[in-house]
Order: C-alpha cells, then sequence, then structure tokens
C-alpha cells in the first residue's frame, strides 16, 4: 500500500478508537457483560465458518511454520469452545472500575475522590495466536477501554473473519463497531505507523518474539508495555527430588513449547548432573525434544547437540532445551542474571535455605519454587484472564489481569475553597 494512504487509513482507525473509547468508557457493567456475553453467541454461532478459514490458512503458511507455531495459529473447534469458556468467565468477574476507589477530605475542606478508570485506547500487536484478537477483544472492553488490533501475516483472513464477528455483534446491540478494530496491512510499515500513533493511542503492548518486543520499544512514541520475551531458566539444585524434577521441566518444557512460559534453558547442579541428566534425556528425547549442551553435558550424554553462544539468549519457542552445568546457587543466580529475559525463573530443590536465596535474589516477573513454568498465566493466577505476561516494573508486572487495563484520576469536590 502507498506510504501516504497507509498512514491516513492508520490515523483514521486511531481517530476512530479514541472516539469510541469515550462510548465505552460510559458503559456500565451490566452493559459491558452483555457485549461479552453477545460476542460468545456469535463466536459459537460461527465456530464453523472460523475453523474453515483457519484450516485454509494454515494450509497456506504450512510449510514456513515449525509444527509448535501450527498449533499456535490453529483454532479448532475444542480452542473456540475454550475460548468461549473464558469469556463466560470474564463475565463473572467482578468491575475493574469498582477497584481502588477512594475518597477523604483535604485539610482545605474540599473532598478528594482517587477514581479507577480505563486506559482510554489499547494497542495490540501480536505476530500469531489469533486467539489473542478474542482475548483483547473482551478484556479492553470488560475494563472500559477501546482496542486497536494488530496481528500477524499468518493469521490475516482468521482475524479479519473473528473481528467481522465481534464487531457484526456490537452493531446487533446498538454499539459502535469501532470499539474493536483490526489493522489488515501486515506489512512492517503498518507497525511504524502505529508506534507513532501517540495522539491516539494511550498504550501498546506488544506480544511476539524478544526481538521484536526489543524493536517495538526501541521505536514507539507511544507508551509500551514489555511483554512475553520468555528465556525462561530451570536450576536443578543438587538437593531436588529427581523424580519430581524431572516430571517438572518435562512439563514445563512440552506441555505448550510455543508460547514464552515455556522452559527454554536448564541450569543442573554438576554434583549431581552425571547421575541425573541421562534419566531427564531419555524423557526429553521420548517426546521429541531436541537437546543442547555445553562440552561438559556432552561428555555426559552423546545426545547432546554443542550448544553455540546465541543458544543460551534465544527464545526457541519449539521443542527444543540448551542445558548448562553449575557448581553452586551462586553461579546459577549469576548464569540467570546474565541471560534473564525477566519473565519466569524456576528452582527445583528440597533446600529452604536455597530455595529462599533464590526467590529473594532472582529479578523476574515470577519466581518458581518447586513448580512448572507453565503456571505463568493470569488464568492460572485466579486473574481469570489476561492481555499479556508484562516483563518490565513500572505500572504492571506478570500475567495482567483487567486492573491492569486501568489507571486512575482524581476529582475534587469543593465549596468555594481557595488556596491561601
Amino acid at each position: 500500500m502507498n506510504t501516504n494512504k497507509l498512514h491516513k487509513q492508520i490515523n483514521l482507525i486511531g481517530e476512530r478508537a479514541q472516539a469510541a473509547s469515550q462510548i465505552v468508557s460510559g458503559l456500565s457493567i451490566d452493559e459491558r457483560n452483555k457485549i461479552l456475553l453477545s460476542f460468545v453467541s456469535e463466536i459459537e454461532k460461527n465456530s464453523d465458518k472460523i475453523v474453515e478459514i483457519n484450516v485454509q490458512e494454515l494450509k497456506e503458511h504450512r510449510d514456513d511454520l515449525s509444527l509448535p507455531m501450527q498449533k499456535r495459529l490453529q483454532l479448532s473447534k475444542e480452542k473456540i469452545s475454550t475460548i468461549a469458556s473464558s469469556l463466560k468467565a470474564l463475565v463473572k468477574l467482578a468491575d475493574p472500575l469498582s477497584e481502588g476507589n477512594t475518597s477523604w477530605q483535604a485539610k482545605a475542606g474540599f473532598k478528594v475522590v482517587k477514581k479507577t478508570v480505563p486506559l482510554g485506547v489499547v494497542a495490540m500487536i501480536y505476530e500469531a495466536r489469533p486467539n489473542v484478537t478474542i482475548d483483547a477483544a473482551a478484556l479492553t472492553i470488560k475494563s472500559a477501554n477501546a482496542v486497536i488490533l494488530r496481528g500477524g501475516k499468518e493469521s490475516i483472513k482468521t482475524n479479519q473473519v473473528l473481528v467481522s464477528i465481534l464487531q457484526q455483534s456490537l452493531k446487533k446491540l446498538g454499539y459502535s463497531e469501532n470499539i474493536v478494530q483490526l489493522i489488515e496491512d501486515t506489512s512492517h510499515d503498518s507497525v511504524k505507523e502505529l508506534l507513532h500513533l501517540r495522539k491516539f493511542i494511550d498504550v501498546l503492548i506488544p506480544r511476539g518474539s524478544g526481538s521484536f518486543i526489543n524493536y517495538v520499544v526501541d521505536n514507539s512514541t507511544v507508551p509500551v508495555i514489555e511483554t512475553g520475551a520468555g528465556n525462561d531458566h530451570i536450576f536443578v539444585d543438587k538437593s531436588a527430588d529427581q523424580e519430581e524434577a524431572i516430571k517438572v521441566i518435562v512439563n514445563s518444557k512440552i506441555q505448550n513449547p510455543s508460547v514464552c512460559n515455556s522452559a527454554e534453558k536448564l541450569l543442573v547442579h554438576a554434583d549431581i548432573a552425571k547421575e541425573f541428566l541421562p534419566k531427564l534425556f531419555d524423557r526429553l528425547s521420548n517426546e521429541g525434544v531436541e537437546i543442547r549442551g555445553d562440552k561438559e553435558v556432552q561428555l555426559i550424554d552423546n545426545r547432546v547437540e554443542l550448544a553455540k553462544d546465541f543458544d543460551w539468549d534465544t527464545e526457541y519457542n519449539d521443542l527444543i532445551i540448551a542445558v548448562h552445568l553449575v557448581n553452586n546457587l551462586k553461579e546459577a543466580i549469576d548464569w540467570i542474571g546474565k541471560h534473564t529475559t525477566h519473565h519466569t525463573e524456576a528452582i527445583l530443590t528440597n533446600s529452604a535455605e536455597n530455595a529462599s536465596e533464590f526467590m529473594q535474589r532472582i529479578d523476574a516477573a515470577v519466581v518458581t519454587e518447586n513448580a512448572s513454568t507453565r503456571f505463568t498465566d493470569g488464568f492460572e493466577f485466579g486473574f481469570g484472564a489476561e492481555i499479556g505476561i508484562s516483563t518490565q516494573k513500572l505500572h504492571a508486572r506478570g500475567p495482567m489481569g483487567l486492573t491492569a487495563l486501568t489507571s486512575y484520576k482524581y476529582e475534587i469536590f469543593g465549596h468555594g475553597e481557595i488556596r491561601k
């Protein structure tokens, strides 16, 4: 598309979103929940159409995608049913705008009210997973925001049909279809335009690979919530229950290898490596996991491919794991500090002292003791759903539920007071 034409188109989408945000911000919680239930009805009604288009689209891109990525892009009848169930659960959650509201009397006599409010216009840029289209639309509407969606080229047709269904649902209820909008241009230029749409967008949330998120953070003039990149480590201490450790590691790696809370790196205490690693590698190999490691790991098991320098900072999103040996807890913590993306880091141990030190010293959004990294998830945390997993420290950190899509303002009610 012509650059000037695209610029005008993206600006028009932003202008419409800003106007729509004023509409949705004035809706009661009952009205917002009614929209979500309408989404459920329309998605279920159109499930055959959604699946048909998604299957065709996957066929078009199959040769360019790994098997885990294909699964990530797939919308089966079962997945659509799960999405519908998650929307119903979202309806049952409390109104995020009712939380955190307080008031007090100022010394000068006037009343101050701290009031929770929506962010306004939320833009989501994501590379895969068309279910994010529904999740983002539902979460932003529940929290009284408007949303602009920009998915990847591999799922553009699926996203188009999903957003069309959501917009028709809004129109049937008498609301503006601009509450949910999709940017259909999947070129790099459309991302560039979004990154500079500060006049209309209040916050931008990117979801995808580490390099993609870094690009957005480095180039955006719109405030960004950094999410998703997960070079997640598991440290197996010498005191760990080895059978339990194998169970946790296998689950962390294979339960869904294409997501950001999948384990990518494994640190193992050298004292137990010769006993532990062959047993673990048997299980991982049986599950189709490619194992990479340093020379010391290779000497223990010849199934290991020698890791390159880039491996230690790579988020695979695939059935690959890299293994490194450490001599003590300090080495493990230092190694993680050097290579972490501040997403999820885990320790498997029976030492309360080591667990405590690890939990305290590791700088990550989620630090886990003796449990799978796959639990870093808004639904698993009891938030009902999530818009993403923030790896930064300001505004929101970790799985972001409804309250992460709100801010606050102060309202002053006076009786003619003046400042002396």
